[in-house]
């Protein structure tokens, strides 16, 4: 064992110590009388008449000093040295641990554990020390030389009162610094004006007042009170005041239902008569579902010291933290529609429950993308309203494996503030030291609101059931807001009786259905105001030019091609480029890769803005895309790219191919959120490959797919999903058509299946061209990428359209042809190449290229081409179970004459999408194609295993 790290376990002056003789060291240097007098001996004679000396050997003598057990020069004796070395670890442990022993809990539920490194006894300290002074090093709660007596108590009250603070274990000097100027000095206790404490008591009046008021008037009514956390009102009310003293123009939040109506009616304005329509089931019903009343979301304008506000709140399902992704990708798309690079004027806000921070892995994911260059929004501000039960666990064995909810937040070195509910003074002072870390760093940080939850689960639960500890606790419990009326009045803050007013006076507002927040601006219109009106109203069908004429397309073509000087190109890449230089010139026909990327070309060029995001969007996953390109010869990690889509002309839209984190349910969530808020520009998310979905299934269930029947929220985003059966196993072959196809229902969404580059081009283009928004599920191509005949050429680009069915392409007899094959997708090609190697001249084949919503009246059209044929027949490459059929059936059979037979060729049902062996895959695969060109058709019925 080396010396340094014999004397890392034995040593007073070294290990963790090593830090605080650095930092006095680094005092001394700017200023010699700011250290103790003896500190100054010892640094002068270690320097001499050096203007500097370097901290090594400093910390060296130290080490040797500590060995050798003696003191040198003008140095103190070794046991004050020690001493005074335990002060400042003291100091440290405070900081570190104080929240352990912090008075937090409204309850009162635990006796605080004991934790030694807080005990003076621990370290040697006895009565005779008390008056002792010490150096206080970087501490900041009185002069730099205290009392030990003064130097306990001062710690006491700073970091184990009704504030708590997490900080420490933030790497970087100048975050923990922030945090020590700022609570130090004060000791974590505010100091509010009466006006402003008079303020804070009509918040929290105002949200008791409104959970007590609507519990007797709806009795027995969900609601999911937020009786308990009621300082959450106060805290909201605070943050938006001060965000719009610093700039702030805008706030995002996400929220699940604890507490959401409160937040709705005393934030944001919404009227309470309003409200209580909803209760009442009178509500405007004009969504085609709608959704029930703790579930919506609402915006408001609101007048702040800064100026007008604008406020979102995110509509949400029951899934809790799903919307957090939501939010951030909402406030991407406002900030860029801002030019806010920084993030300095809208501000994301989430709320969480104690439960759902620690126990879903959605959080863990935004946490993870936050700082992401694809992703970032400038930090977001994390409230966690800690009603210590989470759903119906309050038994702490079972809640967690983590000493706070919030812990997960120590991952990115997110600051913490705990501070207990009943302590709203100190609760406002965590939301300004929250909104300042947060405009200054640009950082994630929490607020965790320790609190309780008054009421059970919802307002029909009976919580003693599970808790009867916990209950006899809350039911002796007054409430915070009675809690402070009392402290204010004792204070002389209010008058006897001022209380009692304010709540008849709220209580009197309810009974005229109108709401008590002033700051509400109910005229005003903020300027980035979206209009979505011109996107209501349309169909499908909808014509629109998606045609590009043929000379714009090789002057963007010539400019894809275009690579800066002395930039090396990987000889791939290199061939990529080369040719579809040679396509934009008509050398050679359109590959997959071109067509999308002239889609995009175009768009950029006329005036829209292209976002593509995934975890390989950058050269796609098959190495098709090339859109971003990597100089070979580069020396630095953070430089040599280069994106021809982003040097179009000039003043062109912004472009972004963002390679994103190994996560989908955040990143889908995210992509939707920021086509939710943006309507003039393509999103797209591809999956690396199309089952990788799977991972965001909720966001498709109850965002992309219902979001608009139940909220009204319009969505354009794209999905590619790569789709196919080459051989690659159950995992790499089905984006699981059948699940979007089972969700599709009143034009919701989009699925088409393309099979030339002409068609994805003309299909993204149509996707923001026509004033249509709907999400566009896309089962995109794997080996049809270099598929020798899935090209175009430029003039299919320069004329036509987007065809939703694809007719027969040959130049067959169409009065002899006696059957019909209908698919989607690569096995088209397949069908093609047996029925030329064959030599068959009486079978059709058509392609369907939009499965919803079903093109009726083009998809009929073609099958009356053939007046003799009595067959139509289904091929897919799915198992029966899986892929389009079910669901397209009903479609097919009504769109094909009666008398024509309809039939199924495909796989067998099968538990798993795709076999993993690839004999049997070429065995399965070859029977699709025999079975629809076979003489004895298969009715498509499932058989049932017995």
């Amino acid at each position: 064992m080396g010396v340094m790290q014999e004397l890392q376990g034995t040593s007073t002056l070294f290990g963790a110590n090593a830090p605080f003789i650095e930092e006095l060291y680094e005092r001394y240097l700017t200023d010699p009388a700011s250290v103790d007098a003896d500190w100054r001996a010892y640094f002068d004679e270690l320097r001499g008449d050096a203007a500097d000396v370097a901290h090594g050997p400093v910390l060296a003598s130290f080490v040797e000093l500590a060995r050798n057990r003696r003191v040198q020069g003008a140095m103190v004796d070794a046991t004050t040295m020690r001493k005074q070395v335990l002060v400042l670890r003291l100091i440290s442990k405070y900081r570190t641990l104080g929240m352990l022993v912090a008075d937090l809990d409204p309850l009162k539920q635990h006796a605080p554990d004991y934790v030694p490194d807080l005990d003076l006894a621990t370290y040697g300290f006895t009565e005779t020390d008390l008056d002792t002074e010490f150096d206080v090093g970087s501490y900041r709660g009185g002069e730099q030389r205290m009392r030990l007596r003064d130097v306990a108590t001062s710690l006491a009250e700073t970091y184990t009162r009704t504030f708590g603070a997490e900080y420490m274990y933030i790497t970087d000097t100048a975050t923990r610094r922030f945090f020590q100027e700022r609570l130090e000095p004060i000791r974590s206790r505010p100091s509010y004006t009466a006006e402003e404490r008079r303020h804070i008591l009509e918040r929290l009046t105002a949200a008791e007042t409104l959970e007590r008021y609507l519990h007797t008037k709806y009795v027995g009514q969900k609601r999911f009170s937020g009786e308990g956390g009621d300082t959450m009102i106060p805290m909201l009310d605070r943050l938006i005041s001060r965000a719009g003293a610093v700039g702030v123009n805008e706030i995002v939040m996400g929220m699940a239902h604890r507490g959401r109506l409160n937040v709705l009616v005393n934030v944001l304005g919404k009227m309470p008569a309003d409200l209580f329509s909803e209760f009442e089931g009178k509500a405007a019903q004009d969504l085609p579902a709608g959704d029930v009343k703790y579930h919506q979301g609402f915006s408001s304008d609101v007048s702040t010291p800064g100026g007008p506000m604008h406020l979102t709140l995110a509509f949400n399902p029951s899934h809790l933290e799903i919307v957090n992704p939501v939010v951030a990708g909402s406030v991407r798309a406002r900030q860029h529609r801002r030019g806010d690079v920084h993030g300095d004027h809208v501000l994301p806000l989430l709320i969480h429950g104690d439960a759902a921070i620690s126990g879903q892995g959605v959080n863990q994911e935004c946490l993870n993308m936050a700082r992401t260059r694809g992703f970032h929004t400038g930090g977001t501000i994390h409230i966690v309203v800690n009603n210590q039960i989470g759903f119906t666990t309050s038994d702490p064995r079972d809640v967690r494996g983590t000493t706070f909810c919030t812990d997960i937040a120590k991952m990115v070195e997110a600051p913490v503030l705990h501070v207990n509910g009943d302590d709203p003074e100190v609760a406002l002072l965590a939301v300004d030291l929250a909104l300042e870390y947060r405009q200054r760093f640009h950082r994630d940080i929490f607020i965790d609101l320790v609190c309780f939850r008054r009421l059970g689960h919802n307002e029909a639960d009976e919580p003693l059931l599970t808790q009867p500890l916990m209950y006899r606790r809350i039911s002796q419990h007054p409430g915070t807001r009675k809690l402070y009326a009392d402290q204010l009045a004792a204070e002389g803050v209010i008058a006897a009786g001022e209380a009692d007013a304010m709540v008849a006076a709220y209580r009197a507002a309810m009974d005229k259905g109108q709401h008590t927040n002033k700051t509400i601006l109910s005229n005003y219109k903020s300027p980035f105001t979206i209009d979505w009106a011109p996107y209501r109203g349309r169909h499908w069908s909808d014509n629109v030019a998606t045609a590009v004429p043929k000379a714009t397309l090789e002057t963007l073509a010539a400019r894809l091609a275009v690579v800066p000087e002395g930039f090396k190109l990987h000889p791939r890449a290199e061939k990529v480029i080369a040719e579809r230089k040679a396509m934009g010139e008509g050398k050679m026909p359109l590959d997959w890769g071109m067509g999308e990327t002239l889609a995009y070309a175009t768009l950029l060029d006329d005036g829209y803005g292209v976002r593509i995001s995934g975890e390989d969007v950058g050269r796609g996953t098959f190495s098709h895309r090339h859109s971003v390109l990597h100089d070979q010869n580069r020396v630095h990690w953070d430089e040599g790219e280069y994106v021809p889509l982003q040097h179009l002309k000039a003043d062109q839209p912004t472009c972004e191919i963002i390679d994103s984190v190994l996560t989908e349910q955040a990143v889908v969530a995210f992509e939707y959120g920021y086509s939710t808020s943006d309507p003039h520009r393509l999103v797209i998310w591809e999956a690396q490959f199309g089952d990788f979905v799977n991972g965001a299934q909720v966001v498709i269930d109850q965002f992309i797919s219902a979001g608009e029947v139940k909220w009204g929220r319009i969505c354009g985003l794209v999905l590619l999903l790569p789709h196919g059966y080459e051989g690659q196993g159950p995992e790499h072959s089905s984006a699981r058509p059948e699940r979007f196809l089972q969700l599709c229902a009143q034009h919701n969404m989009q699925v088409c299946v393309p099979t030339t580059p002409a068609q994805v081009f003309h299909m993204l283009r149509r996707q923001l061209l026509r004033k249509y928004r709907k999400p566009l599920v896309v089962m995109s191509p794997k080996s049809l990428l270099r598929h020798k005949e899935a090209v175009s050429s430029l003039d299919e680009l320069a004329r036509g359209g987007f065809q939703t069915v694809i007719g027969e392409t040959a130049k067959l007899d169409r009065k002899k042809v006696a059957r019909v094959l209908a698919c989607s997708g690569k096995i088209y090609y397949e069908l093609i190449a047996h029925r030329r190697s064959n030599k068959i001249d009486n079978i059709a084949i058509i392609r369907l290229e939009q499965q919803y919503p079903f093109p009726h009246a083009d998809f009929h059209r073609e099958i009356e081409r053939f007046p003799n044929a009595t067959e139509v027949v289904w091929v897919q490459e799915e198992p029966q179970n899986q892929g389009a059929w079910y669901r397209l059936r009903a479609y097919l059979r009504a769109d094909t004459p009666s008398a024509m037979v309809l039939a199924y060729a495909g796989r067998a049902i099968s538990a798993s999408p795709a076999v993993g062996y690839a004999q049997k895959h070429a065995a399965e695969q070859h029977q699709v194609i025999e079975d629809a060109f076979a003489t004895d058709l298969k009715s498509g019925e499932m058989v049932l295993a017995r």
